[in-house]
């Protein structure tokens, strides 16, 4: 028997013990995950770690009472106490009146192969050997002149999920990464910066010395920073900080802040948030997505959606519980942990590229800022207020001037997206895409003078 089949088994065995107990309802979550990370500094291995564990959490349902307990005891008479002590639970906790299971004709009849398992295992010295090609590359860069380290790292997870409504489902998925990070510079004018790569197969991570060569030559690129006056431009963010502004968007999408009304979005329902040449998609089934998933958290369906499309919002991210809250039919968007109750959350999420070169957005830009860093979370969720320190280049006359630092952006979210344009260098590099934005008229602080 299959390990996948053992651990829906156990599931369902757990789910039975707390329907004898007294739980009308139930659905439980187990994770089982192994791990191998290296990190390394100045050719010397400074940490190796394996680490494998397994959790289960459990969900009970008394009327419109819910109780969630976890636990790494698998043992028959842990998991007994456990079902008592949830359905214990359950009994004295308030009502939620948006709690509950999917209906049983709700729950996905097919389930999508997203091919998110690599079987293949790198061992410690193969680790070891990725990370020693990428710092050797960055330390190689003219101009670098200390190393904070490269890391590696692979992990392995088996999911299964069950619930007394029929749904049960395992699959397994796996990732890896590396990372190079160094100094360019000396005494108070060192500069740092990285790179990195990460995969589901091990195939596909990009080449290690080039992760190692761009860190360098990135660190290197911003010595001897200037500040800038105050002013109004246009700033044009890099691919490596561009997804952030879909975090922000994904945040005020979120059913939970619509059900709540702490969305700057809350009324945009069907209306025009981005320019019309900008959609956005959410596709859990991307073969080899770092976040793909045959099915969501509660065993509904999900499929690939336009969240925006031609500039329009066209669907909130929601699960059960928040699609309930505002009368709609969720979106197949919930994710859960062990120990948590499912929450509306997005897979694969990205912008489709623009028509423009990024040399083309930035070609016409008399003084603007070029977006390489972004430093601490001054966004207001409510209102759209905007406010982020900086770092990256200056922008003259269509080119990239100086590297400058200890900047701030501000603006509103609600005209950002508006006046936002999108280049043609979209990458699938993080779990959340997009490629380089300009955006028009955002004040840009910097020194007085």
């Amino acid at each position: 028997m299959s390990q996948h089949q053992n651990n829906l088994d156990l599931l369902n065995d757990l789910i039975a013990k707390a329907r004898q107990k007294g739980a009308d309802a139930a659905d439980a979550v187990l994770v089982q995950g192994v791990s191998l990370s290296l990190s390394q500094r100045l050719g010397q291995p400074e940490n190796l770690e394996r680490a494998e564990g397994q959790d289960l959490g459990l969900r009970v349902f008394i009327g419109k009472r819910q109780a969630i307990v976890s636990s790494a005891d698998f043992k028959a008479d842990a998991l007994d106490e456990l079902a008592q002590r949830c359905v214990d639970m359950a009994r004295v906790v308030p009502e939620d009146p948006f709690c509950g299971l999917a209906d049983t004709d709700q729950l996905a009849t097919e389930f999508p192969d997203v091919d998110g398992y690599d079987p293949y295992e790198p061992d410690e010295q193969t680790l070891i050997s990725w990370a020693t090609a990428a710092e050797d590359a960055a330390r190689a860069v003219e101009g670098v002149t200390n190393s904070e380290g490269a890391e590696a790292s692979w992990s392995r997870n088996d999911v299964a999920i069950a619930a007394s409504n029929g749904l049960a489902h395992a699959y397994s998925s796996s990732g890896c990464s590396l990372s190079a990070s160094v100094l360019a510079g000396t005494g108070t004018q060192m500069e740092r910066d990285y790179d990195y790569t990460s995969a589901v197969y091990a195939e596909d991570l990009e080449d290690f010395a080039l992760v190692g060569r761009r860190a360098g030559e990135k660190a290197v690129k911003r010595l001897n920073p200037r500040r800038v006056a105050s002013q109004q431009v246009p700033v044009v963010y890099s691919t490596r900080v561009s997804q952030s502004l879909l975090g922000h968007l994904n945040g005020a999408i979120n059913g939970n802040s619509i059900a709540r009304g702490t969305s700057f979005l809350k009324d945009k329902m069907g209306q025009t948030i981005f320019n019309p040449d900008i959609s956005i998609v959410d596709d859990p089934h991307r073969k080899r997505g770092l976040r793909s998933k045959p099915i969501d958290g509660e065993g509904l369906a999900n499929k690939k959606r336009e969240i925006v499309k031609d500039g329009v919002l066209q669907s909130w991210i929601l699960d059960l519980r928040s699609a309930r809250q505002l009368g709609l039919e969720s979106t197949a968007h919930a994710a859960r942990g062990v120990g948590s109750p499912p929450s509306p959350s997005v897979t694969n999420f990205y912008m489709e590229a623009g028509k423009h070169s990024l040399e083309e957005l930035i070609g016409d830009i008399k003084q603007g800022f070029y977006v390489t860093e972004l430093i601490g979370m001054g966004v207001n969720g409510v209102t759209g207020d905007y406010s982020r320190g900086a770092a990256g280049f200056w922008i003259e006359n269509g080119e990239i001037a100086f590297p400058v630092s200890e900047l701030t952006i501000a603006g509103n979210l609600k005209d950002m997206f508006l006046n936002l344009t999108p280049a043609d260098d979209l990458e699938f590099r993080y779990g959340t895409n997009a490629p380089s934005l300009r955006i028009e008229g955002l004040t840009v602080a910097g020194s007085s003078a």
